[in-house]
C-alpha cells in the first residue's frame, strides 16, 4: 500500500470512527432512544417532547463538546512532545491541565462565594492563566535540569500539588453549587450546554487552524533547532507560540470539562502508528479525528457502563490510555537496549 493510500485509508477509518461513536452518544444512555426518534428529534419534526429535550438539549452539545476537547487535548498533547522533543509530554503528564484546574475553581469559588455566576470566557481566561503559570514553572525547571525523565517528573509533582490544594478547595466549600465542582474536578462532559459549545468553538477552532498553518516549521523543528533556524524559522517566537497554543487547548478543555488524564500523550502515538508517518501535516488533522473519536468512546462508557451511577472521564481515559504509555516506555527502552 502506497503512502497516500495508506493516509487516505486511515483517514477514512478515523472520520467513521467519530461519526459511528457520535450516533451512538445519542442513542445510547440510561434513556435509550430508537434510531427513528433521534431523526425525528434532529430534523425537528415534531414526535416526543420528552426524546426530543433528551437529544436537543442534554446529548447532543454532550457529545459535540466530547469530540471538540477531545480534538483540542489530543493536539494539544502532540504540541508539547514536539517542543519538548519528549513523547509521554503531555498536558495531564506536565501539570498543565492541574493548574488550570486549581484556577478555574479558585476563581468559581471567588465568584461563588460573592454570589455571582462565572461566564464561560471567565473559566477560559481562568484556566488559560493557571496552565501558564504551570508552563512557566515547568520550563524554568528545564533551564536547569537536562535529563528529560526529571522534568517529567516534576510536571508530575506539579500536576500532585495543584490537585491537592484543589481538593482542599472544593472539600471545604460550604455553598452547594461549590460542592458539585467534585464531579468537575475529576473530569466530566455532563452538564453541557449550546452556550458552552459556542464558547469553546471560538477558542478550540481558530487554536486548532493556528497549529495547523504551524505544521512546516514544526517539521523543521522536529530535526533540532540548529536545523529549524538554517531553514529560516525564529525558533525562540516558534516556540512561544507553540506553548501558548497547548496552553489554550489544554485550559479550554478544563474549563468546560475538568482535567482529563492519558489523551494528550496515548491519542498522538496511536495516530502515528496508523498513519505511518510523522510529519505534522499528516498527524495534526489525524490527532483531532483520534481525540475526538477517543473521548467520544470514553464518555459513551463512562455514562451508560453502570447508569444512572456516571463514571468520571478520566477514569476511563486511564483505563485505554495508560496501556499505551506503558507499552511506548517499554518500547523506547528495548530501543535503546538494541542501540
Amino acid at each position: 500500500m502506497t503512502r497516500t493510500r495508506r493516509l487516505a485509508a486511515a483517514y477514512i477509518a478515523l472520520a467513521a470512527a467519530v461519526a459511528v461513536l457520535f450516533a451512538l452518544n445519542l442513542f445510547w444512555g440510561s434513556v435509550s432512544l430508537a434510531p427513528g426518534a433521534v431523526l425525528t428529534a434532529l430534523l425537528g419534526k415534531g414526535g416526543d417532547a420528552l426524546a426530543g429535550n433528551i437529544i436537543l438539549q442534554l446529548r447532543l452539545p454532550r457529545a459535540v463538546m466530547a469530540a471538540l476537547l477531545g480534538a483540542a487535548l489530543s493536539a494539544a498533547g502532540y504540541l508539547l512532545q514536539t517542543f519538548f522533543a519528549n513523547p509521554i509530554a503531555g498536558p495531564f503528564v506536565m501539570g498543565v491541565s492541574s493548574g488550570a484546574k486549581l484556577a478555574v475553581a479558585l476563581t468559581m469559588v471567588v465568584f461563588l462565594d460573592r454570589g455571582m455566576l462565572t461566564s464561560s470566557a471567565t473559566m477560559i481566561a481562568a484556566a488559560f492563566a493557571g496552565a501558564m503559570a504551570s508552563m512557566a514553572f515547568v520550563l524554568a525547571v528545564a533551564r536547569r535540569v537536562q535529563r528529560m525523565s526529571i522534568l517529567v517528573i516534576c510536571g508530575v509533582m506539579i500536576g500532585y500539588i495543584c490537585s491537592a490544594v484543589t481538593e482542599f478547595v472544593v472539600a471545604f466549600a460550604q455553598d452547594s453549587n461549590i460542592v458539585n465542582l467534585h464531579n468537575w474536578s475529576q473530569g466530566s462532559f455532563s452538564g453541557m450546554t449550546w452556550g458552552n459549545v459556542q464558547a469553546a468553538a471560538l477558542v478550540v477552532l481558530p487554536a486548532l487552524a493556528a497549529a495547523f498553518c504551524l505544521s512546516k516549521p514544526m517539521s523543521a523543528y522536529q530535526m533540532g533547532e540548529a536545523y529549524a533556524q538554517s531553514v529560516g524559522v525564529n525558533v525562540k517566537r516558534f516556540s512561544r507560540l507553540l506553548v501558548l497554543l497547548s496552553s489554550l487547548l489544554a485550559a479550554c478543555v478544563t474549563a468546560f470539562a475538568g482535567p482529563i488524564s492519558f489523551v494528550g500523550i496515548a491519542v498522538p502515538h496511536l495516530v502515528k502508528q496508523l498513519l505511518g508517518s510523522a510529519k505534522p501535516l499528516h498527524v495534526l488533522p489525524g490527532c483531532c479525528l483520534g481525540g475526538a473519536a477517543f473521548c467520544l468512546f470514553c464518555d459513551l462508557l463512562a455514562r451508560s457502563l453502570f447508569a444512572p451511577t456516571e463514571l468520571s472521564i478520566s477514569s476511563v481515559t486511564a483505563v485505554f490510555g495508560a496501556p499505551v504509555v506503558i507499552w511506548l516506555l517499554v518500547r523506547r527502552n528495548s530501543e535503546r537496549e538494541g542501540a
